[in-house]
């Protein structure tokens, strides 16, 4: 195995357990009672009461702490549909139930305004965007949609979303001789084979969102790199037991071997086609390739 593959087995292992990997954040508990009159609900019904004590214990997910935690959580509730459009986030309110500061939940209103979920506004305060309004290539988006009442669409989204994506990269990637990414391509997929030998599935993921992320930006096409983080994110969300994907394959492994080959020969064709049948090998995929979706 070579240095740089080895080094990220060995990191990927020795992870601190303490901190939630792809796919394993501590989560709103969804409410599962359709036709609910979401808007009559008391103010924060059903949030985690634990947050702040939470946030205080441990770095936070993502790393951000505690402002990181109240973005993720406002986040889901709202991409739920627990907090629906137009409804009211009173500053005030938010701070007092989850027991944080006012620095803390006015960052934290700015990151979800970013995002296109809430909007702040003279003499009418922040309020709940519509969909339509949000930035639905956010990867906490994609994230927060993927775990939430919303999870089918969105896998399918991201499938037809990788369809487009990823082939056009591999056939351009084959056009770009750098040897050095070509070469990390291969240490990619030959901890993919050692991780998958030694049932280590973390490892796995990750040197396959490495892969993929590394093949957009072989591309040399700056809009196609720009949209690397919407790969990443669907890998992460697919991998994870909720969203019921298979565990990695031998045929998985297979096709990304051969996207290397493809690549070093410089066959774009050969690349496109290869990726093509690796993006065919997860079930939800070959649900969505076949024919257009009816209306």
């Amino acid at each position: 195995m070579s240095t740089l593959a080895h080094t990220m087995m060995t990191a990927a292992r020795s992870a601190d357990s303490g901190l939630a990997g792809p796919g394993e954040l501590d989560r709103y508990p969804y409410a599962e009672h359709p036709g609910v009159d979401r808007v009559s609900l008391p103010a924060w019904d059903g949030a985690d009461p634990e947050l702040g004590r939470v946030g205080r214990r441990a770095a936070g997910s993502r790393g951000r702490g505690l402002h990181g935690q109240l973005v993720q959580q406002l986040g889901q509730m709202i991409v739920s549909g627990d907090l629906g459009a137009d409804r009211p986030l009173v500053p005030e309110e938010i701070g007092q139930r989850f027991e944080v500061s006012r620095t803390v939940v006015r960052e934290s209103l700015r990151v979800l305004e970013a995002k296109g979920l809430v909007s702040a506004r003279p003499n009418v305060g922040t309020r709940v965007r519509p969909v339509s309004d949000w930035n639905l290539l956010d990867p906490d988006i994609i994230e927060w949609r993927a775990f939430g009442p919303q999870r089918d669409d969105q896998r399918r989204e991201l499938s037809e979303l990788r369809w487009t994506i990823e082939p056009l990269a591999a056939r351009l990637a084959a056009g770009h001789g750098r040897d050095d990414v070509q070469q990390r391509l291969g240490d990619m997929v030959e901890l993919m084979g050692h991780a998958m030998a030694q049932g280590d599935p973390l490892t796995f993921s990750r040197a396959d969102a490495e892969f993929h992320s590394l093949l957009i930006q072989l591309a040399g096409n700056r809009m196609l790199e720009h949209l690397s983080g919407i790969v990443s994110a669907a890998l992460q969300v697919s991998g994870s037991p909720v969203t019921g994907c298979d565990r990695p394959t031998e045929a998985s492994l297979t096709h990304h071997a051969r996207i290397v080959d493809a690549l070093a020969a410089g066959d774009g064709g050969a690349a496109e086609a290869a990726m093509r049948q690796l993006l065919t090998v997860h079930p939800e995929v070959e649900r969505v390739v076949p024919a257009p979706r009816e209306h």
